[in-house]
């Protein structure tokens, strides 16, 4: 099996999975539409001058992403579970073919959520320029790099019943200490926050509500995870497929 065959088959695969899709598309679409639409009239959210549907599509926007990069090691985990990665092993494809497939996949779904949220938050009365439209999808994809890397880690490391629920609760934890669905104001909190790549998302989402684009410090921190977490994965990679 060459690289660009099993690319393909990932891609394809992931588009034919139904009950995939809509867990991974559908829970961010509905939620959205249920906290939304009954407040698509309201201007000025809790004082802020922000728009309702607007605020919650950046944020389930930086949620729905980080949840559809993630879950690409529930995949991998599966694939190990029923010996499809020791099949691959047998096959001359290499290891970058491997990660880049799987890197994809991740971001085919997350653009799809992306996606969705953007035509959703439209239709509910979301009017952006068209640089805060750009600037702040271009944020996204590259603050999803480290996101990328965790799930390809998690699906190696761990088990089909261990990945569900750490998945899931990682997820729910950094959205909830990346201010996802609140400002974090000072403190030690908001200090934490600023060192994990997961803040970096939100804020990549928060341009599109008068936010500035990254300081130095918020490149730094997602490169520096992005290189981390890429070795770590890789390395997990290498150790599962020595196995026997």
């Amino acid at each position: 099996m060459n690289a660009l065959v099993y690319t393909r088959f990932e891609l394809l695969r992931t588009l034919r999975s139904k009950r995939f899709f809509v867990m991974a598309l559908g829970f961010p679409l509905v939620i959205y539409f249920l906290i939304a639409a009954p407040n698509r009239g309201v201007t000025d959210l809790g004082g802020t001058g922000i728009p309702a549907p607007l605020y919650y599509m950046v944020g389930l926007a930086a949620f729905g992403t980080m949840a559809a990069m993630l879950s690409s090691g529930t995949r991998i985990a599966g694939e190990r579970a029923v010996g499809w990665n020791r099949q691959l092993r047998l096959t001359p494809l290499p290891a970058r073919a491997y990660f880049r497939a799987k890197v994809l996949t991740a971001y085919l779904m997350a653009g799809l959520t992306i996606g969705l949220l953007y035509l959703s938050g439209t239709l509910l009365g979301v009017r952006l320029s068209a640089a805060e439209w750009t600037q702040m999808t271009c944020l996204l994809l590259i603050g999803l790099v480290p996101l990328a890397a965790l799930g390809i880690l998690f699906g190696h490391l761990l088990t089909t019943d261990a990945i569900g629920p750490a998945v899931g609760g990682l997820t729910a934890i950094l959205a909830f200490v990346s201010g996802t669905w609140f400002p974090l104001g000072g403190g030690v909190l908001n200090d934490i926050a600023q060192c994990l790549p997961s803040y970096w998302l939100v804020q990549a989402s928060h341009v599109a509500l008068g936010g500035a684009s990254w300081p130095l410090k918020g490149w730094l921190v997602v490169a520096a995870w992005s290189v981390g977490l890429s070795l770590l994965a890789a390395r997990a990679y290498r150790r599962d497929t020595q196995r026997v």
